[in-house]
């Protein structure tokens, strides 16, 4: 019995290595749950290609950086084991084993299950160019003439001809040669297939169905043409990844802009870390492509298919196959933003809770473009992370310094595979005369806030805009994220103290609102975290909700370990990936995991304590990783009005409930779907558009009622108050 209370009171070391799982085999984990879509019969085909296509393309990315990394350790000898106990090497020795399945797994979906289907639907991908018929032959080696061949630079190797340097991600063809009518020795010969044409070739057909073929095909086939001297004895396509990792030592760059545009030209010529070759290929051939690309045999990936599969991305979009297809979503109205009168005028009125997609992302462009143009505007105060190609936000901004505003933006160089567009952006925006910072020293600004500084009858009036996601008008259609816009006096003194750190280092005594990385926002997280720990502990209200797109510190895993045991109900929704581990007796009985894997990307971050029956619910931009709470510049803000408070906890109540795309972890670390049988099917993501729908066509009726009904006051503003009668 002694024994027994000796073992209870022994306190648990929570930072146990066999708590955790190893981020890079989690993040695995996460790009099958992408996978699965892909095999799920329940989704439409176009749909299955598309999230096929996500697989291919996040694969490369985590090659390029993660799997990058661990090699660039190895090679230094780099041995400290990460939070679940691996060393780099032990890493990369179960990665090579995981990557190589799941690619596995990628290509028996794209060939067992979904060409058959595509077939059926009156789409025959042709898979080699020997089974053209003579009329599709004849079309394809016009198309080649025509279109393709200007445009190839075929490339031999020989003594006076060094191997070429093939491109990162290009996909090539790689031929053995010979000179015709010689015995000579065979020799090597390569050609880019070019990124420019499409990938994508349409055979015109007399019949119902439509065909395709691939434009390496139609090269391969079309070989000999491109070497005229030589017999062609083998050709094969192939494709490499290159180390990405971009090192940049900005304590000794004299411009942080022109070291960041030298270093995006050595992505090109990185470390070659992966081979793709089609699983037929010469071995005489292969060998040559090893030796020069210094490639081992775990970094070969020998594919029964076309290479790179983001293609399909592009087949996604091929007109003619809507019926394949969900539904398309037009982000609805926020109607608190409707009617006459000033952005300015409607902040004023309250607080906007904004929910993207379901709500479209066109308020947040509006301030930024009203505050352009607005004549009692002062000054305009945003950070950038990742903009898109034509940014309306981008031109408003220079709009706004060539009307004689104040404009600084921060653009976050730094913002990894958006180096280049940003470092555009950064340029536009500096000749506009705009006050353009690229970011603190050894620090991602990764916030995501806007300040628009107002002269108003009262005086000085500060308006902001607080996000979960990027000031990317295109992705704002695909990711899910919360935002908010407020004139609040404290949460504006917040803000311009925000803008004054980033362009001049000059840190406030206290803040009113606003938590920030990497000051202190991973203690007041610890802080709260431990809250709800002594409330267990006391018997009075405790839960924590969180919903982020990872969770891998172990600090804050900890702590959640800690108040698992204490009684506190955790339960967390994470898109991608979690270190952290479930139903570990006397560890984590008390935490459930779930990741929901839809349509729409899972973007944002929020977090509920309940704090004794008061809860406080916050958003921000920060997820639960060292990156971010450590290494970057980030932003978490109170959502405190109680109708706006409801609606965020309504967002996490529903994501729990979800029985269609959510995935929960279990105890033996697999994600398996919800069991939803005998249950109301609830997939949240259509839930939030069909409410969003609803909500946006009530207040239209409101709205228009208003015109012909004057009982109604001009006070009345919609849905909410309706709702409440």
């Amino acid at each position: 019995m002694a024994e027994k209370e000796k073992d209870k009171d022994k306190k648990v070391d929570f930072t146990n290595p066999k708590y955790y799982t190893n981020r890079e085999l989690s993040w695995i984990l996460f790009n099958i749950r992408v996978l699965n879509e892909a095999r799920d019969k329940n989704n439409p085909l176009f749909e299955r290609l598309k999230f096929l296509s996500i697989t291919a393309s996040n694969l490369d990315e985590f090659f390029m950086i993660r799997v990058a990394s661990l090699k660039d350790m190895v090679a230094v000898k780099y041995d400290k084991p990460d939070i679940a106990g691996m060393t780099p090497q032990e890493q990369l020795k179960e990665l090579d084993q995981a990557t190589h399945e799941l690619v596995n797994m990628q290509y028996s979906t794209y060939t067992r299950s979904l060409l058959p289907l595509l077939e059926k639907s009156g789409l025959h991908v042709i898979q080699a160019h020997e089974d053209l018929t003579k009329a599709e032959a004849e079309y394809v080696d016009r198309y080649f003439k025509d279109n393709v061949y200007p445009v190839l630079t075929p490339m031999a190797v020989d003594s006076s001809r060094p191997f070429p340097l093939i491109r990162n991600k290009s996909l090539n063809i790689g031929a053995l040669v010979r000179k015709k009518g010689k015995d000579k020795e065979l020799e090597f010969a390569t050609v880019q297939v070019p990124s420019v044409l499409p990938r994508i070739v349409e055979i015109p057909t007399k019949g119902e169905g439509r065909k395709v073929i691939l434009l390496e095909e139609i090269i391969e086939k079309n070989m000999e043409k491109l070497f005229l001297s030589y017999d062609i004895v083998c050709a094969h396509p192939f494709r490499i990844m290159r180390n990405a990792d971009l090192t940049i030592e900005e304590d000794e760059a004299a411009d942080l802009l022109k070291e960041i545009e030298k270093q995006l030209k050595k992505r090109q010529w990185g470390k070659a870390i992966r081979l793709e070759v089609e699983a037929g290929i010469d071995k005489k051939l292969l060998k040559i492509i090893e030796k020069e690309l210094n490639i081992k045999e775990e970094e070969l990936y020998r594919i029964a298919g076309p290479l790179d599969l983001t293609f399909l991305m592009k087949m996604y979009g091929m007109e003619g196959f809507d019926h394949l297809k969900k539904p398309g979503y037009t982000p609805q109205a926020v109607p608190e933003m409707e009617g006459e009168g000033s952005i300015f005028d409607k902040i004023r009125q309250g607080d906007i809770l904004l929910f993207h997609p379901y709500q479209t992302f066109t308020p947040v462009v509006d301030f930024i473009r009203q505050a352009a143009r607005d004549p009692q505007v002062l000054a305009i105060k945003q950070t950038l992370y990742r903009v898109s190609g034509n940014s309306p936000i981008i031109a408003a901004l220079a709009q706004a310094a060539e009307n004689g505003k104040q404009v600084s933006v921060l653009v976050e160089l730094k913002a990894r595979f958006d180096e280049e567009n940003n470092i555009v952006w950064a340029k536009m925006l500096e000749k506009a005369g705009c006050h353009v910072i690229y970011g603190l020293v050894g620090l991602k600004t990764h916030s995501k806030i806007t300040l628009v500084v107002r002269q108003e009858e009262e005086g000085i009036a500060r308006y902001v805009h607080l996000g979960t996601g990027n000031y990317n008008d295109a992705t704002a259609k695909l990711y899910t994220d919360t935002g908010l816009l407020t004139c609040s006096e404290a949460i504006g003194e917040d803000a311009t103290a925000v803008f004054n750190m980033l362009s001049g280092y000059s840190e406030p005594l206290n803040w009113n609102k606003l938590s920030l990385a990497p000051l202190w926002l991973k203690d007041k997280f610890l802080t709260m975290i431990a809250r709800e720990t002594e409330y267990a502990r006391r018997g009075r209200k405790a839960k924590i909700i969180a919903k982020v797109n990872s969770l891998c510190d172990r600090d804050i895993i900890a702590a959640l370990y800690e108040a698992s045991t204490a009684g506190v109900k955790i339960q967390l929704i994470i898109r991608g990936i979690c270190c952290l581990r479930t139903g570990i007796p006397g560890v984590s009985e008390n935490i459930k995991v779930r990741s929901i894997v839809g349509n729409f990307l899972e973007h944002s971050r929020i977090f509920y304590f309940e704090n004794d029956g008061e809860p406080e619910v916050y958003m921000g931009s920060a997820d639960w990783m060292p990156r971010n709470l450590e290494r970057r510049v980030e932003i978490l803000f109170p959502i405190e009005k109680e109708e706006l408070k409801q609606r965020v906890i309504h967002i996490l109540d529903m994501q729990l409930k979800d029985n269609v795309k959510a995935n929960i972890l279990t105890k033996d670390n697999i994600y398996e779907k919800v069991d939803g049988r005998g249950k109301e099917r609830l997939d949240s993501q259509e839930e939030f558009c069909r409410e969003a729908m609803e909500q946006a066509a009530r207040h239209e009726e409101v709205y228009a009622s208003r015109t012909f009904i004057p009982e109604i006051p001009l006070e009345y503003t919609g849905p909410e108050e309706e709702q409440e009668e």
